[in-house]
């Protein structure tokens, strides 16, 4: 009884953290909740713009709006929810002079947000891709789904890190962001690692976040093949050993971060 009771609490505290992220995030802006999908249709149309010409010949098993879409979405919903955990306790410090509030409230609130926004903008966008001709299958509707839970699991895992060192170090809240643009780049989003040269493979090949994007255009469009260096099981294995390393640095922090 007293673990439900637990339970319920920590669920309304989450849900009027979330309903808090959600005005903070787009009330003071005059489109609102359009800007959730103009900010990664704006980078689709660019790339689109730029390479699609070129990576239609490179990759003519797969349209290129569609591969697109399948590395942008994904990687703003991990950079979203990583990048915004450096600040989830300095944005919300006034809350947790509460009791039931616990910095990880805060990190849930948020990561519940950017999953949120996502997923509806990821599926608006392949309903109006599918209903322009591109080609694609949900087929594997359930693999699908699972790559996107672990790409959360894995920043959210991240987010613990990062929350803690944002805390800690006030001033990597400025430099965690601009150490994450990087893997923009990195993590094959306007291009297939097929086109790397296998002695070179290893720069980026270790990314989690790469081999997420990859399968899941293999998922959606079965005959865009995979390298032999694209592993589910390496996927798996990150997100559960960065989920780890987070809860268990969180866990050892909190105290800290309470009476900060």
């Amino acid at each position: 009884m007293v673990l439900l009771d637990g339970w319920l609490v920590q669920k309304r505290v989450i849900w009027s953290l979330f309903l808090r992220e959600l005005k903070t995030r787009f009330g003071k802006f005059r489109l609102g909740y359009l800007w959730a999908l103009i900010d990664p249709l704006a980078q689709i149309g660019f790339f689109y713009l730029i390479f699609g010409f070129i990576m239609h010949r490179l990759m003519p098993e797969i349209s290129f709006i569609v591969f697109l879409a399948n590395g942008i979405f994904p990687f703003m919903l991990f950079s979203d929810i990583a990048a915004r955990s450096v600040t989830a306790i300095e944005a919300n410090q006034g809350l947790l002079s509460y009791r039931p509030v616990r910095p990880i409230d805060t990190l849930l609130s948020r990561t519940f947000l950017e999953s949120l926004i996502i997923l509806v903008t990821y599926a608006i966008t392949m309903i109006f891709l599918h209903w322009m001709g591109e080609i694609f299958t949900l087929v594997r509707f359930l693999e699908v789904a699972m790559i996107f839970i672990l790409v959360i699991l894995f920043s959210f895992g991240l987010g613990c890190i990062f929350m803690v060192v944002g805390n800690a170090m006030p001033e990597s809240q400025k430099l965690i962001p601009i150490l994450l643009r990087p893997l923009y780049f990195m993590s094959g989003i306007m291009y297939s690692p097929s086109i790397v040269p296998q002695e070179y493979r290893w720069a980026i090949i270790w990314n989690p976040l790469i081999h997420a994007f990859e399968l899941l255009r293999h998922y959606e469009v079965p005959s865009y093949q995979l390298i032999p260096e694209i592993s589910l099981t390496y996927l798996v294995i990150s997100s559960v050993v960065v989920l780890s390393v987070g809860l268990l640095v969180y866990k050892g922090r909190e105290p800290a971060m309470m009476t900060s």
